[in-house]
């Protein structure tokens, strides 16, 4: 029967993760106490991660970036950081414009600012 202990896979003085890099004991990385693997005899230990846990973990890059940073991504978050100002819109007239800016040239040049009315979706931009 499996035992269900959440303390287990980790050091008793300390609280750091152990490692099992012996067949006869787990040791901590911290503080260097030991653990004999017989501790662990007849309990089952399960361990989930996602990609992006081991990707951080190993330190590398994503050969396919996943949906939050994908480019779709970026458009929802700069929906979310856009500022308003009171120019009137040039297809519908409403008086105030969705606008947010980005550097799409070299650095020694202005950034593109671009609006977008709230009202009729129209989207227009402007090199600054």
């Amino acid at each position: 029967m499996a035992f269900r202990d959440h303390d287990s896979l980790f050091c008793t003085l300390c609280g750091t993760g152990l490692s099992f890099g012996s067949a006869s004991y787990a040791t901590c990385p911290l503080c260097n106490s030991h653990r004999s693997v017989s501790d662990f005899e007849g309990k089952e230990i399960w361990c989930s991660s996602t990609a992006e846990d081991l990707i951080r973990r190993l330190g590398i890059e994503p050969l396919i970036l996943p949906d939050s940073d994908a480019q779709g991504g970026l458009e929802n978050e700069e929906i979310q950081q856009r500022a308003v100002v009171n120019d009137e819109c040039p297809k519908c007239r409403n008086p105030q414009l969705e606008y947010y800016t980005r550097q799409l040239r070299s650095a020694d040049e202005g950034q593109t600012v671009f609006y977008e009315c709230a009202k009729c979706q129209y989207k227009f931009s402007q090199n600054m």
